[in-house]
């Protein structure tokens, strides 16, 4: 069904979706490429900001050289009205002979429509080349458009025997300059920032973007503080006043505290309790319900064991440093009441090792229920289970 020409050119198809990371939510990162005559006429790429969909941003720089064209785009055409007219209908009236299309659209109400109307126009359509790289740029639009909750990444920068610090204030960061980039390409690709109120008050961090592409929409600050024991005179509640923070804390916590921080900016959002410290579920839902695709967990180690034992993180990546810090006191990458056994550990599964300088960055999943990457990867769809009901999506 597909020739090395395809691959070339799905591949083409692939890095132009990629300028889309941090442009297009709340819609899919797509890339478009028209070839003609083996030349490529057409190129385009989603930014929410300019409306346009990739393959009218490709259809516009080829023009009239689109009829008779093969389209590669990363993801299925949309067939129904939006912020956008449909981009099967725009394909049509150009006059494409071919449409190969990376994979079909993960929203359930309209998954294959798009493919329809093409074929019912005398269009031949191929669907399912690079299927799993074009699924990986769309991960967090694919999970909150079927489950109504965004895709949770967490990440931690450690060494080489699992430690995150040395428990005294003392000391620079872990992961290398390269092993930092890669955190802000993490930030760049997430709506959401998530630590908990332990690390709020250890490091007074900002949370804030600083790579050098530019994001669409300000990247929204979130703390798990049960009791608000977050300073209202916080670094993240004094500088980048366009990203909200949202502190999500027990239905019983002062009210004294909630009047001080709402009074410095943020915004309190009460959520039951769990076992582990508050509902993720109920966390998650009301992220979710903000049109929040991606949401970057980025600890500390309790709270990176309570989304774990919730059952809750879809991506986890482990930034390795080549160094051991030893001792007793050294703050472990993953802490709470941890498992009895290895018989109860949790497993993960390596799907990608990268380099960045003298880091090892290992891309994991979770092998529990929740988590969507196997399902999605071998191209099922995931299935909803207790989460929210799934939106209808901007598209």
């Amino acid at each position: 069904m597909f020739d090395d020409a395809d691959r070339r050119h799905m591949k083409k198809a692939l890095l132009l979706g990629e300028k889309g990371i941090g442009r297009s939510s709340p819609n899919p990162s797509v890339g478009c490429v028209i070839v003609r005559d083996g030349r490529v006429v057409g190129r385009g790429w989603h930014d929410y900001a300019l409306r346009d969909h990739a393959e009218v941003g490709a259809l516009r720089m080829a023009g009239r050289r689109a009829a008779g064209a093969v389209v590669y785009v990363t993801l299925e055409p949309c067939s129904h009205e939006g912020r956008t007219p449909p981009c099967a209908d725009a394909l049509v009236r150009a006059g494409v002979r071919r449409v190969v299309a990376a994979r079909t659209d993960p929203n359930p109400a309209v998954s294959g429509r798009g493919v329809e109307r093409l074929r019912s126009a005398g269009i031949r359509v191929d669907v399912g080349l690079c299927a799993e790289e074009a699924g990986r740029l769309i991960e967090p639009f694919a999970c909150h458009i079927t489950t109504g909750r965004p895709l949770v990444v967490s990440k931690v920068g450690m060494t080489l025997d699992g430690k995150i610090g040395t428990g005294s204030a003392a000391g620079r960061a872990i992961s290398s300059p390269g092993g930092l980039a890669f955190g802000q390409r993490l930030r760049l690709a997430s709506d959401a920032i998530l630590v908990g109120v332990d690390t709020v008050l250890s490091d007074d961090p900002e949370l804030t973007y600083r790579g050098r592409r530019k994001r669409a929409r300000p990247l929204v600050r979130a703390i798990l503080d049960s009791r608000l024991r977050t300073p209202p005179d916080s670094r993240l509640l004094r500088v980048a006043p366009d990203s909200p923070v949202l502190v999500f804390c027990a239905p019983d916590a002062p009210g004294a505290s909630r009047r001080k921080l709402e009074g410095a900016g943020a915004e309190i959002v009460a959520v039951p309790r769990s076992a582990e410290g508050l509902d993720l579920g109920a966390v998650l839902g009301e992220l979710g319900a903000r049109n929040i695709l991606g949401l970057l967990v980025e600890g500390g180690s309790r709270v990176h064991w309570a989304f774990l034992a919730a059952g809750r993180v879809d991506v986890f990546h482990f930034i390795i440093a080549p160094m051991v810090l030893g001792g007793r006191t050294a703050i472990p990458a993953v802490g709470g009441r941890g498992f009895g056994s290895t018989a109860e550990a949790l497993r993960f599964r390596i799907r990608r090792t990268l380099r960045t300088g003298p880091d090892v960055v290992l891309e994991t999943y979770p092998e529990c229920s929740r988590s969507i990457i196997s399902p999605w990867l071998s191209g099922n769809a995931p299935s909803p289970g207790p989460d929210p009901a799934p939106p209808s999506g901007p598209r």
